[in-house]
């Protein structure tokens, strides 16, 4: 059938109202949304907060109206070390501090590779994409790497949020629009290049401090630990803190994605052009296996007390308020009488899934050396879920978890050596070039 002819109309409609089922489907969703109707209640076999390794992490994080997740993910695996190290009952890293560099250095970034690419056409596919996407809350394991390193932490307490960080809708809208009017004035020469790149990055730094404060240079770390016990660090700079407070070395650590796509061979890494932030920093580093494999490194950074960052689509088969990702929790193949199951690869080649969100993986239930379900804290608050810890089961993580972040230590030798062979450019359209 190559055109929808009146005659094929006829035959479907009258298919259709001679099916009780889809009579019956059609007048409940008059007032009923899909997802209720598709919900299956008699998926309760598992208890969501018991799990055979379940690390006792601090209270959950709310990154508030704002897509800055992965910066909540990195910091909160970050503080789970100075807690321990000092005995903390509650402590967070600023988010606000990382993500003011971010969009800083992404400004800088991006004007550079504007001006890369000012002599191309208009309709280049990298250039529009760059324009398009503009400046973006979201990120990339490696990019937090990035900011830290140059950086470094600050405690929340000496740099707080703002109305700003936590609803970044209009300063997102308004760096984008200032960016865009520098790419159109270079590409028709009405400005001296150079002279106007320094211009725009300084009005850039003046908006950003407005919006998001003026980071702090030199700060004490002050803290009360569980004991009851006063302690303070003083004269310290965010490198410091980063290099001598935290106690972890975020070079150690590297992504390990899944993707099981016939472009992207297992046991390879890749990187993805024209994603960044600080230009002197380190390109994306991905080492692709298979999802067992991801599997059993997660579990073996668990065993040894470490949270593991990872990133995921978080839109498929999400129960918000009870704070569960099972794939067979909702059955809509079943209410409209169709077959929409998808392979992972197929999902990623057609871009029906890719990661969009980044969280913390602190806990698993290993059945018969498998694992069942995956404990999970989110940067949405105490409300939701269980005070905002969440559970997914394994069939989901196979389906739609893309990425974990490894200590490279549990890397066998030829997985480590596979870290140095030369990297695979994908292009900044690609899935795994998606910002969580």
């Amino acid at each position: 059938m190559r055109e929808i002819s009146k005659e094929y109309l006829e035959n479907v409609e009258n298919e259709y109202l001679n099916n009780v089922g889809c009579t019956i489907t059609r007048r409940a969703l008059v007032k009923n949304k899909i997802s209720d109707l598709t919900r299956v209640n008699e998926q309760t076999e598992f208890t969501r907060d018991m799990f055979s390794i379940n690390l006792k992490t601090l209270p959950v994080t709310n990154q508030k109206q704002s897509g800055r997740c992965w910066i909540f993910a990195g910091c909160n695996v970050i503080r789970e070390k100075i807690a321990k190290k000092y005995n903390l009952k509650n402590f967070e890293i600023s988010q606000n501090y990382i993500a003011f560099y971010d969009k800083l250095e992404k400004c800088n970034y991006l004007l550079e590779k504007i001006i890369e690419l000012k002599d191309c056409k208009k309709d280049d596919r990298t250039l529009d994409g760059l324009l398009n996407d503009g400046i973006q809350d979201g990120g990339q394991w490696d990019l937090f790497v990035n900011i830290v390193n140059k950086y470094g932490i600050v405690p929340k307490s000496v740099f707080q949020e703002t109305f700003q960080s936590s609803n970044t809708r209009e300063i997102d809208g308004l760096l984008n629009k200032y960016i865009r009017k520098f790419a159109f004035e270079i590409r028709h020469n009405v400005v001296n290049l150079e002279e106007s790149k320094t211009k725009y990055m300084q009005n850039i730094y003046k908006i950003l401090c407005s919006c998001f404060g003026v980071p702090p240079k030199k700060f004490s770390f002050e803290y009360v630990d569980k004991d009851g016990n006063y302690g303070i660090i003083k004269d310290l700079t965010p490198i410091m803190f980063y290099k001598e407070i935290s106690g972890i070395n975020l070079d150690e650590y590297v992504s390990i994605i899944n993707s099981p796509t016939d472009d992207k061979p297992f046991n390879k890494v890749y990187t993805v052009d024209y994603i960044g932030n600080v230009i002197e920093g380190n390109e994306i580093l991905y080492l692709n296996l298979p999802i067992e494999r991801l599997k059993k490194l997660a579990i073996e950074q668990l065993k040894n007390g470490e949270p593991v960052w990872f990133g995921s689509d978080c839109t498929k088969a999400m129960d918000i308020d009870d704070g569960v990702w099972d794939d067979v929790s909702f059955d809509i193949d079943t209410l409209f009488q169709i077959d929409s199951n998808m392979t992972k690869e197929a999902s990623l080649d057609t871009r029906e899934s890719a990661m969009n969100h980044a969280m913390v993986i602190t806990g698993v239930n290993i059945d018969n050396e498998t694992p069942t379900k995956w404990k999970i804290e989110n940067s949405w608050g105490d409300k939701k879920a269980n005070e905002g810890y969440h559970v997914a089961t394994d069939s989901w993580f196979t389906k739609f978890v893309y990425q974990v972040v490894i200590n490279k230590k549990y890397l066998t030798e030829e997985e480590r050596n596979l870290l140095n062979t030369e990297k695979i450019r994908l292009k900044p359209w690609d899935p795994m070039g998606t910002l969580a």
